[in-house]
């Protein structure tokens, strides 16, 4: 599983920067085609095709438990609906898989790809609960637990719930293996074909975004995972009264630093479409002379993680001795052990993971500016 994680990791950092090459650059395609044009259908297309790249990608991570995990805020309806032709082929034409969305589902956050891999570890599990033809189903819908004392569930507490249920009509379980179900490395499969680790993630994720699990089953009636996610309450956004920064300030000055020629390039041209001045770099070394040499703040340092020279963290520190009111911005396509092991999964510090679209990263950027332009 290691040496799949490694090999997964390095596909998907060179995959990973030509997706980023063909996003950015079919977003500034078509914002340049004006409304009608017969060739804004095709880089439709082919912006779809490369998001569904960028997807398998994350899948493939995914299964080797190397993925970097970005909570936002989903709607559980939309996931599984996407992911629904992905898990057909994984449980086969032997088995029929029924999905049922609930109506008004509770909003939740939670890494979408750790939603892709709650699903397919429990899709997977009763998949090989089912001898020959079943039936997997799959149902979202909305609960309240308005007292801990009427919960019989561990680790319930009182709240709003979006509920994922998954429900097979497989062999079932009898009570010591329920006991069991979740630890780590245990498993009722035969040797090889099972490693005892998927219940166990999908316990891991699902804690870590605090919700709980209901388990029920009895040996030949089947098995139901309930998983219960907290309501996301979304907050109503301020009202936009401060003043227009483009309009009012010179426009800011960006460092950008990246050893991929390609990505360079199109990272720049993101950047200066919407009014950024742009200083390029493409080794850690440049990108200090290069800020040494410029008269002016440079307000922020967008730089990839890993470089030949030195690392993206150790050329923010670098560059912050000399220049103190630099924000940075880290961006890279590695997996997220090996980011971890350059010092920039920190909490307090900012990071996009590639591929990612031109809106994205202007969305990321501005955030960061405007932090410091924000009234009191």
């Amino acid at each position: 599983m290691e040496a799949i994680g490694r090999l997964a990791g390095g596909v998907a950092h060179d995959f990973n920067n030509m997706l980023g090459v063909i996003l950015g650059h079919v977003d500034m395609a078509m914002e340049d085609l004006p409304t009608g044009d017969p060739l804004h259908n095709s880089l439709q297309e082919i912006n779809r095709a490369a998001e569904r790249s960028a997807k398998l990608t994350r899948q493939l991570l995914a299964f080797a438990r190397k993925q970097m995990a970005s909570p936002r805020v989903i709607d559980l309806n939309d996931i599984v609906s996407a992911t629904a032709s992905l898990l057909q082929r994984l449980i086969g034409e032997s088995i029929k898989l029924v999905w049922r969305p609930g109506a008004y589902v509770h909003p939740v956050k939670l890494d979408p790809t750790q939603l892709e891999q709650i699903l397919v570890n429990l899709c997977i599990n009763a998949r090989d609960a089912i001898d020959n033809m079943g039936q997997i189903i799959i149902e979202t819908g909305n609960t309240s637990v308005d007292d801990i004392s009427t919960c019989t569930i561990n680790e319930c507490l009182p709240g709003d719930y979006a509920i994922l249920r998954v429900r097979d009509n497989g062999c079932g379980m009898d009570q010591d293996t329920m006991t069991n179900l979740f630890e780590p490395f245990f498993t009722t499969k035969d040797i090889g074909k099972g490693t005892g680790l998927g219940l166990a993630t999908v316990y891991g994720i699902v804690r870590q975004n605090n919700g709980f699990i209901k388990v029920e089953s009895e040996v030949r009636q089947g098995a139901t995972f309930t998983i219960y996610l907290p309501r996301h309450h979304v907050e109503p956004e301020s009202s936009p009264n401060t003043p227009d920064r483009e309009s009012d300030r010179t426009p800011d000055t960006i460092l950008l630093v990246e050893d991929e020629q390609m990505n360079l390039t199109m990272v720049k041209l993101i950047l200066e479409r919407q009014g950024f001045r742009v200083i390029t770099a493409l080794t850690p070394n440049e990108a200090i002379i290069r800020a040494n040499e410029h008269e002016g703040d440079i307000r922020l340092l967008l730089t990839d993680v890993v470089m030949p020279e030195m690392n993206g963290r150790d050329l923010a520190i670098r560059l912050l001795n000399r220049h103190p009111g630099i924000k940075v911005l880290y961006m890279s396509g590695y997996t997220d052990d090996i980011i971890a092991r350059h010092g920039v999964l920190e909490e307090g510090l900012h990071f996009i993971q590639k591929p990612f679209t031109s809106g994205a990263l202007i969305a990321h950027v501005k955030k960061m500016l405007d932090q410091d332009n924000a009234p009191n």
